[in-house]
């Protein structure tokens, strides 16, 4: 079965930096590329980054720009979202997505288009 996990969430103030992990099992995973996205009750879900499925493209929105990084392993089937410099409005459920993709070095960045998703992992940024 498909499976994706997200961890790493947790309670950290601003200015610190965390991790998310997230382990793909069941897919073959180098045919997708991935994408980290984030939801509040106040917010739609929102792209944040995204990576090819060779990890090569790396697509990022604009407030996380400098401060967030996307990267893949895809020998342990793990994509990390690093985030830095963490803000308050950075507060949100964080989810990892899977989507098939032909070419090695496209990014979607249209949550619909996904097609397998992590149950998130919740992020609070403390003031």
């Amino acid at each position: 079965q498909e499976q994706l996990v997200e961890s790493g969430g947790g309670l950290v103030q601003a200015g610190d930096s965390v991790r998310l992990s997230c382990v793909v099992s069941g897919l073959t995973f180098t045919r997708y590329a991935m994408g980290w996205f984030r939801q509040t009750p106040e917010r739609d879900r929102e792209f944040v980054g995204g990576i090819s499925r060779n990890g090569v493209n790396v697509q990022y929105v604009d407030s996380v720009k400098g401060r967030f990084t996307i990267s893949r392993d895809n020998a342990g089937n793990t994509v990390y979202l690093q985030m830095n410099s963490l803000k308050p409005q950075d507060t949100a459920v964080y989810y990892c997505a899977a989507i098939l993709r032909s070419l090695p070095g496209t990014v979607a960045d249209t949550a619909s288009w996904y097609h397998y998703w992590g149950q998130g992992t919740q992020v609070t940024v403390s003031s």
